[in-house]
C-alpha cells in the first residue's frame, strides 16, 4: 500500500460507521471490475442466459434494500478486524 493510499485508509477509519460505510459503497461502485473474456457477443449471451434463468425462475432475486442491508452487515462485521 502506498503512503498516500495508507493516508486515506487511516483518514477514512477515523469516519463515524454510517459515513465510512458511505464511502466503502461509494468506491466500490465506483470500481466496475472489467472482464476482457466478455464482450460484445459474449455479453450479450450472458445477459441472454441470466435473463432466461430469470424468466424460468431457477435463480432466487433478491431487492436492492436487502442486497445493501447485507453488505452494510458484511462491513460492519469487518469494521472490528
Amino acid at each position: 500500500m502506498s503512503p498516500k493510499t495508507q493516508e486515506l485508509l487511516t483518514s477514512a477509519l477515523g469516519l463515524p460507521d454510517s459515513e465510512r460505510l458511505e464511502l466503502a459503497e461509494a468506491l466500490f461502485a465506483a470500481s466496475e471490475p472489467t472482464s476482457p473474456e466478455l464482450s460484445g457477443e459474449a455479453w450479450v449471451a450472458e445477459i441472454r442466459r441470466r435473463s432466461a434463468e430469470i424468466d424460468s425462475g431457477s435463480v432466487v432475486l433478491a431487492p436492492w434494500p436487502e442486497v445493501k442491508r447485507r453488505v452494510r452487515a458484511r462491513l460492519e462485521g469487518r469494521a472490528g478486524v
